[in-house]
Parts: structure tokens; sequence; C-alpha cells
């Protein structure tokens, strides 16, 4: 019931959230919108608690400022400070600009767990956005477990006044007038009530206009008796605030709509009722409006869920046959097999108490935890097979093999539950993460501890016989029997020289480290051992990253994007694909085919995974597709990523263009490393501007100000709104521009009537062409430019990010400072601390085997007989190149360190208790080795072979399966060999005294 109670996520909880504020002021240039809006705000937010860092962006009408807040601060604090700031300094900001919209975006994840698709050949996308607003929008944000349901590619009405440059020099009418037209004679006239002694008349009047016929008939002068009207002198139509978006599903124009989750619901049961609803909103939608589900998140949490169990199956069959194959007896192999259902009850409390949810780390644990949990009974069983072949009667082995062994599985379960503390206790994301992660493995270890000391015993006592054994188990101990002498030859053969072995491993090892850093000078570290945050993963999506010319229209970019989609369709893996497109680029993606789909058979080959597509789509998007650039890559492997998987940010006090020039050499040399596939910043001066130059004195003269001219220009081209008109109780902007034939080219605004005279604007103005930034950026407050690349897919993406920091702290001069985003940061912040809980585990398992041997002598024998060479092990996988190394490789290590000390506490432990009996360290080390031989084998045996599923993974969440597979799987095999034979050299060298 408390599995069935859990909520079902992609990862744990973890806030990370960015507060987004967001600033309109249409018409303004980028560094007007720096200078006025951006600065001053930011300058007041910065003051506010909890945030990590600052990013800003300003363009053409438009402020940006992202606050990225520290990993699990309160988000509503921080959104209560920061809105009570914002409004500090509202009376600062110029009076044109919109008030600042401030929104929470989740850095868990940056798109929406679903995107529905909404198309017709019939009704116009205005239309298509007014449904949706009034309709689908409210029923679906009202379901339970939504945040909100945006949309995306909307064309919201608006009085589009389309105003003709001839008619208004013909009529004499200015821009001025046409906006005091509209201010004066479009209002909200809330006049009261009539009341008498008895009765009263609630009052309302005709002050709005709310049709296109309504617009039309307004007057806007009146000469000699005759009125000029607004549609002598514009087309009036019911149109859209902006046509600078699109979006396209499958190829065809389509209206989008994304369904946002709240953090603490369980995503695939909101989705599910999203679902429900949909064959409702199609059979009440209009005839031609089609309702399809363009993007659904929660498929490859399904899959990536599904594929673990497959995997926990497997996991659970494979530990039963290792138990099998060493026990002979399928009574015995019930004694181990009864702790993997108890401990997976134990856990599904355990995680229902601590408010944890069922995710892809938290199932990861519970695979591993299979073929963990079986180990203290497999010691016990074995322990009390061992007596009953002795002689003694099932209940006598079974008491006597529980008291010899209380000692050994207490000190092995605290061991090995401790080892995760430091894990559980990490901060930064990685500890975020991986908490959840911990507290269920130990609490499975604790678990089955407490079986393995209770009911292991007890089983063993009334189902193991004192009988014959059949045949199949008396071949089995046959060849036990076998092992076990030929491993007596190997103590007879080794302990003698045990000075000689263990000077030949301590050379070996520090011979391997000296090759490996040989080689380093040869070959870079991104090959020998690639270094990343995480693992890629396949969540069947490919996103593209459109980057067009700064000065394309929507009508330009759209026929390159054309090109994109022909590329996606071409793959045999396409399922789907979505474009959403902007003047000055866009961001698209295909949607690939199931796992189930491209696994490929027999007679069928394997289709690509979603890494192989992006870096071939990369290749061709740059050869196939001219006109624009496509980065096509695959979403972060861990929440709070971004699109590109490293950003380094260079800041200075100096202004923009000095910046641009160091940050475009930083990108020259980068490119000419080789360890990139591309290089690219946010800081570009490409963007063609023509500067309206005033000639003042003109304007004086005619008794004009340059505010008269500033205000006519604005509403000639700029495309804000005047006031707001309604339709059916909702309001909408009237805009009011110059039509689009009048504003082809900047010198076709020269044209443009001005001023009460109605006189071209060059009679006042000339016209200075140059070259502008397309955004200015800025982080933490000081002007910026971040290099966002890509790394070569044979160099991790560590070795990338290094290369460009080399490169940066050779071109900058003093004064810059080099800073991260994204997941360049993550990783800068997470790797470079994730040896410390590897370190802080190893003394945690000290500090608890010394309490429990009540020794340091013993810790240290077992600890340095075993884990070195098991992580060494580990560390050859990654030197190959199976894996790399990344917090779940590092989760690994960590695990690997307490089931490597188990090994090492069995024989330390019985060689402790032959000494105290008189035994000679000798005979006492080499009697523990072979008595505790089997138990060893059986329970490395259990892990590697229970845990070898990991490494065959594939599909959905396949990645960190597979690294962490690696790193136990091959460190268990080659530390389980040199724990048997290296731990016997140790003891006798450490307490050869006794001899």
């Amino acid at each position: 019931m408390s599995f069935l109670s859990l909520s079902i996520r992609q990862y744990p909880r973890s806030d990370l959230a960015v507060i987004k504020v967001s600033t309109v002021y249409v018409g303004a240039d980028a560094d007007l919108v720096r200078g006025f809006v951006t600065t001053p705000l930011e300058r007041i937010i910065a003051s506010a608690d909890g945030i990590d860092y600052l990013r800003s962006s300003s363009k053409q009408g438009i402020s940006e400022i992202f606050a990225h807040l520290r990993l699990n601060f309160d988000v509503n604090d921080a959104l209560t400070q920061i809105q009570a700031k914002v409004a500090q300094v509202r009376n600062e900001l110029p009076p044109e600009a919109e008030s600042p919209t401030i929104t929470i975006e989740s850095g868990d994840t940056r798109i929406a767990s679903m995107y529905l698709s909404f198309a017709s050949d019939v009704m116009e996308q205005n239309e298509i956005t007014d449904y949706l607003t009034r309709v689908v929008q409210p029923q679906l944000s009202a379901l339970a477990g939504v945040q909100k349901a945006d949309i995306l590619g909307a064309r919201t009405f608006a009085m589009r006044i389309w105003l003709k440059s001839r008619e208004l020099k013909a009529h004499k009418v200015s821009p001025a007038d046409i906006r005091d037209a509209l201010t004066k004679n479009n209002v909200l006239a809330a006049v009261g009530k009539t009341k008498s002694g008895m009765v009263s008349f609630n009052l309302s009047t005709n002050a709005t206009l709310s049709t296109k016929e309504e617009f039309e008939r307004l007057v806007i002068s009146s000469k000699n008796g005759a009125f000029v009207r607004l549609g002598d002198l514009a087309d009036v139509e019911l149109g859209a605030e902006s046509y600078d978006d699109e979006v396209r599903f499958d190829g065809k124009k389509a209206t989008f709509m994304g369904i946002w989750v709240l953090p603490n619901a369980n995503s695939l049961e909101v989705i599910k009722r999203v679902k429900e609803e949909l064959p409702g909103i199609q059979s009440r939608a209009p005839p031609s409006l089609i309702v399809s589900v363009a993007y659904d998140a929660t498929a490859y949490i399904d899959d990536a869920i599904k594929e673990v169990f497959f995997t926990l199956s497997e996991t659970i069959i494979i530990v039963m046959v290792v138990i099998f194959l060493f026990v002979g007896s399928v009574r015995g192999v019930l004694i181990p097999l009864v702790a993997i259902p108890l401990s997976l009850i134990g856990v599904g409390s355990l995680l229902f108490l601590l408010g944890f949810s069922i995710n892809l780390l938290t199932l990861l644990a519970i695979v591993l935890s299979v073929g963990i949990v079986v180990d203290d009974a497999i010691v016990m069983l074995e322990n009390i097979e061992r007596h009953i072949g002795e002689g003694k009667t099932p209940m006598e082995a079974a008491l006597l093999g529980a008291r010899e062994l209380s000692m050994p599985v207490i000190a092995m379960t605290i061991t090995l539950a401790a080892v995760y503390v430091p894990v559980a206790l990490q901060g930064g994301l990685t500890g975020a993460l991986f908490k959840e992660f911990a507290f269920t493995l130990a609490g499975a270890v604790l678990v089955s501890g407490f079986v393995a000391l209770t009911l292991s015993p007890m089983m063993g006592s009334r189902l193991l016989k004192n009988e014959e054994p059949g045949k199949f188990k008396r071949f089995v101990d046959g060849k036990l029997d076998r092992l076990r002498e030929l491993y007596g030859l190997l103590l007879d053969l080794i302990l003698p020289n045990r000075v000689m072995v263990v000077l030949s491993t301590v050379f070996t090892l520090l011979l391997s480290v000296g090759l490996f850093l040989v080689l380093g000078n040869f070959i870079p570290s991104g090959v020998l051992l690639a270094k990343e945050l995480a693992p890629m993963e396949d969540s069947g999506v490919v996103f593209g990253i459109v980057q067009a010319s700064p000065n394309s229209t929507i009508e330009q970019t759209t026929q390159y994007t054309e090109e994109v989609q022909k590329v996606f369709t071409s793959f045999p893996e396409y399922k789907q694909s979505f474009q959403l497109t902007q003047p000055g680029g866009g961001f698209s993606g295909i949607l690939l085919k199931p796992w189930s789909e491209r696994k490929g058979g027999i007679f069928t080959p394997r289709m690509m995974k979603a890494g192989e597509i992006s870096e071939i789509g990369f290749g061709r998007m740059w050869s196939e597709v001219p006109g624009i650039r496509v980065i096509v890559t695959t979403p972060p492997p861990l929440p709070g990523g971004s699109d590109f998987p490293i950003e380094l940010v260079i800041s200075s006090t100096e202004d923009s263009p000095e910046i641009y020039k160091y940050s475009r050499e930083i990108i020259n040399q980068a490119l000419a490393s080789g360890a990139f596939t591309f290089v690219d910043s946010d800081l570009k001066y490409d963007l063609a501007e023509s500067k309206i130059i005033f000639d003042k004195d003109k304007i004086n003269s005619a008794g004009l100000k340059l505010n008269d001219l500033a205000s006519d220009l604005g509403v000639l081209l700029s495309g804000n709104y005047v006031n707001r008109f309604s339709i059916q109780g909702r309001s909408y902007k009237v805009i009011p521009q110059i039509q689009r034939k009048d504003r082809l080219t900047p010198e076709s605004i020269l044209n443009l009537p001005v001023g009460p005279d109605v006189v071209p604007l060059s009679t006042f103005a000339t016209l200075q062409d140059k070259v502008e930034a397309r955004e200015l950026p800025k982080f933490q407050q000081l002007n910026s430019a971040t290099i966002q690349a890509g790394n070569v897919p044979v160099f991790s993406v560590d070795f990338s990010l290094s290369t460009l920091e080399k490169i940066a702290k050779e071109v900058l001069p003093a004064g810059y400072t080099i800073d991260y985003a994204g997941e360049s940061r993550q990783l800068r912040k997470e790797l470079s601390a994730s040896t410390l809980p590897l370190i802080f585990a190893i003394i945690v398992v000290y500090l608890v085997l010394a309490s429990q041997f009540e020794s340091f002598k013993d810790p240290f024998i077992i600890l340095i007989g075993t884990v070195p060479l098991a992580i060494f092990g580990s560390l050859l996988v990654m030197f190959y190149g199976f894996t790399s190394l990344n917090i779940y490789s590092q989760v690994g290590l960590i695990t690997l360190v307490g089931l490597v000390a188990k090994n090492g506490i069995l024989i330390v432990e019985f060689a402790n208790v032959l000494l105290e009996h008189g035994r000679g360290v000798l005979d006492a080390v080499k009697e523990a080795s072979l008595v505790r031989l089997r138990p060893v084998l059986m329970t490395s045996a259990a892990t590697v072979l229970g845990h070898f599923p990991l490494i065959l993974a594939d599909g959905a969440g396949s990645g960190a399966r597979n690294s962490i597979g690696y790193t136990l799987v091959i460190g268990m095999i080659i530390g389980s060999f040199f724990t048997l034979v290296i731990l016997p050299c140790i003891y006798v060298l450490i307490k050869g005294k006794r001899l």
C-alpha cells in the first residue's frame, strides 16, 4: 500500500527555480532597454535573498532578468521579496514601458510535461487562440495537479489599424491626431446609476468601440463640415497582436498548449487526467479543429520505469539462480530469497514515511538492493549448512551459526548502510538527487540485516535437514571443495611470500598510475578518463536550435525551417516533429519512435539512439540547410541543464563592444582547437540598424519638440497599443501602425508624415547606418558574453570545458572574470566536490568498523586489503571508455567501498576469533579465508551477476544504469579476487607479531 500511495516522478523533487522578470518596452532599442529598464531592475533584484546568480538580456523592445535561486531555497519567499523590490523602482522606469511581469520557472525541467497541438484548415490562428483562451485553457488549468496551461504560437485578437501614409498626407492628419482620437473616443465610462425615492436604474454608455465598423466610423477630424473618419486613413481589421511567431506540428501550422505539472504532483497521474479530457475537448471543439498530442514527457518516464522494472525482474531471477547454484537445494534458496520481498516492503514503508517518491533513482536503488540484501542471509545460510555438515542438528546449527555471525552481520550491515551517509548529507544538486537513493539503499540493507539475524536462522532450523544431500548438491559441494583446495594451495604459495605479493601489487598500482599520467601527456584526458556530470540519456526527443540572420523576417526564416523539416523526416526513427519559429531563429525537435520499435531484431537492424541522431543530424543541417544554422542536441541528462552542454561566461566592467572583441578571439581559438562541434556567443554585433538623426535646430525653428516627433514615430512604427476594446467580455489591444508597404526599407521611413503640419520625416531627420548587438547580456550585473559550445563526441564535456577555460585565461586581460552557467555550472560545482563523499565514506566505514572491532588495526586491514584494488578496477573501466567519471559512477564507487569491505569483515572477524582461541596468525588467516571462501564467492557472485543486467540495460534511462553497473560489476570482480589474495597477506604483515 505504501508503494501505491507514492507519487511518481522522473527525478526526486528538487526546488531548482528561476524567477523571471520581463518588461516590455515596445520600440526601444537594446541599449535603451539596458540603461533604463534592465539596470535599475537588476540592481534592486540582486539584493533579494537566495539568489545563486543573476542573468539578464536586453533586446529590442524587451528586458528579461533571470534570478537563478539557490537549490531548495524557499521559492515563495524569494518571489515575495523580488515583487516588493520591483515595486520600489517601478516609478524609475520609462512611463512608456509596461509593468514588469514576474513569473516562476522550474529549473527541474525547461519544458512542459505535455504539449497539445490544435490545427485547422478553416479557422484562422487568432480564432483558434481565442477559442483556446476561452474554453480549453480554463478547463485544463482546473484539473488537479496542473500548474498552468500555456499557449504557444498564440495569435491573440487585436484591432489592427494599418495607417496609410498617402491618406494621412492628403487629409493633413498627423499620427498624434490618430492617437488622440483613439484615446479620447474609446473610453471606459463608469457613469453610475440614477436613484429616486422608490426606484433606481443602472446606467451604461456606448463610449467604448467594439467592432471593426465602429472603429472605421471613428471621426478623426472635421474640415468644412466634412468628417475624416479612421476608415478613410487606414485599413482596419480584427487581426492579431503579433505575427512574428509560427508553430508547426509535423510540418503543418498549429497552435500549441503546454501543460505544466505542479512540483508535488504525480506527473503520470496528471497527464493521464489530461488525456482523459481530450476526447471531450475534441467532441466539443469546432468540427475543423483537430486536437492531437505533440509531445508527452511522461511517455519517457513511463518507458524508463518499465525498463527499470524489467531490469529488476532480471536481477531477481539471476540472484535466485546464483543462490541455487551455490546452495544446491530449493529449500536452501528460500532462506536468502525471503530477504528480497521483506526488504522491499520495508523500503516502501520508509519511502512513504519520509515523503519520498518513486523515481528513476529510488528504483535504481531498489535494483541495486536486490543484489545486496541477500548477502547477509547467504552468509547465515552457508554458516548453518556448514555446522549441519559437521553433524549438528538444524536447530543447534541455527543457534550456533547465528551466534557466530551476529557480530560480523551487524558490522557488515552498519558498514554498508553507513557508507551512504555522506551521499545523503551531500549538498548541491547531487545531494538533492541522491538523498532518496541513499536512504532507499540504506533502509533495504538495514532490513536485510535484521532479517538475516532473526528470520534466516529460524527458517534454517526448519527448512534445512540433516540428511544425505541430493545428487546436484553433492555435485555443487564437490566443485566448491575442489575450488577450496586450489585456494588453499594458492594461500600456501603467497603467504610465505607475502611481502613480495604486497609490494608487487603496490608496484603494479603505481605503474598503472604512472602509465596513465605519461599517456596523459600525449592523449587528452577527455579520451583517457572522460568526466561529465551524467551520461547522456535517450529521452526519445532530439532538439534543433535554429539561429537565423538577425534581420530576417518570419517569412524568410520559415522558408529555411521547411528544409529542416525535410531533414527531420528523412530519419527512419522519425515519428513526429514540432517547430516554433520566430524571425531571428526558433526551436524545433524530432519525436522519435518508441524504444520498442527502435531496438531492432534478428532480421532488422537496430535504429539509432537520440545521441547518434543528434550527431548525424548536426552535420546534415550544416550541409543541407542554407541560410540558417541549426544546432542539434539532446535534452540535458539532469534537471537544471540548458540548451548547450558548455556555457562559459566572461564578464567585465568594460562596455559590450570590448567584451565582444575578446569573445570573438576566444571563439576563433576554440574552433581551431578541434575540441568543439560548434562555438557561439550570445553577444553578437551583426544587427544592421539605422539610426534616425534629428536636426534639432530645424525642429526648434518649426516650433516643435523632439517629444512630438518621437511620439509620432512610435505610433507609426512601434506596434505598441493605445488602449483596449472588448469582445464578449474580454478586452483586447488597439494597435495603430503604418502599413507594411510604407516601411519596407529604412529609407522609406523618411517619407512618413510627422508633426502637426504632416510633413515628411526627411524635413527634420536623416539616417545613419550602423551595426549593433542583437542583445546586450549581463551576468551578476556586469556586462558579459556567454560562450556556448558543444563538445566533439571523442572528448568529454569536462575536457572541452577545460580547453575553453584555458583559452579564455590566455586571451582575457586583467579585469575580466570567468564564470559558468547551465550544465557547466553544475559540472564545476558538483564534480569538483564529488570526491569528498568517497573520502568521507571511507572514513565513516573505518570509524564504524573501529567501534565494532574495538580496534584501529582491523579496520585498516579490511579497507587497505579491499578498497584500493576494487576502486582501481572500476577506474580501469572508465579508463577504457566503458563509462565516464560522473555522479552515477561515483555513487557506484561509494557503494563498492561498502560491498568489498563486507568480504574483508567476514575473513578478518573469523581470523580474530581463531586468534583468541590460540591459533597462530598464519593458521588463523588461512583457515578463516578457506572457511569464508564459499560465502565470499556466493555474495560476490550474487552482487556481480545480479547487477550484470545494469550493464546490458538498453532503452530509456539506460545511461545511468550502465554507468553504475560497470562501476560495481568490474570493481566487485577485481576487488573480490584481490581481497582473497591480498587481504590475508596484509593481515599477516600487520598482526605478524603473534606468529
